[in-house]
């Protein structure tokens, strides 16, 4: 490949809807009354970390086309199932699932 001709990697601002926000709170009661409000911590900040590291390589996960266009979803630790999509200035985090919940009835339920 010819020096230039790759295509750069241009970072994106990583944004949480206020229904992600609400999903990384009611995450971090749940483990807090579990496990203990370090734990809590700890596990909600490597999720957010995680989201905040889509912003150089955001076109993982899988399209979920079926659901919402442009929806991706992608796994954190077995436990979480991040709900996002991406735009030319932004990556977007649309929802936050943690455990065995029913997400692709909820997804349908988030405001696009």
């Amino acid at each position: 490949m010819a020096r230039g001709s790759r295509r750069a990697n241009v970072a994106r601002e990583v944004i949480f809807a206020p229904e992600a926000q609400e999903d990384l709170l009611n995450l971090y009661d749940y483990i807090d009354e579990r496990s203990g409000p370090q734990r809590a911590h700890d596990y909600t900040e490597r999720v957010a970390a995680y989201c905040l590291s889509f912003d150089t390589f955001p076109d993982r996960g899988t399209r979920r086309d079926d659901l919402r266009p442009g929806l991706r979803m992608i796994g954190f630790e077995r436990r979480v199932a991040i709900a996002f999509h991406v735009t030319a200035s932004a990556i977007t985090i649309d929802r936050i699932f943690y455990g065995g919940r029913d997400w692709e009835v909820q997804i349908n339920e988030t405001p696009e």
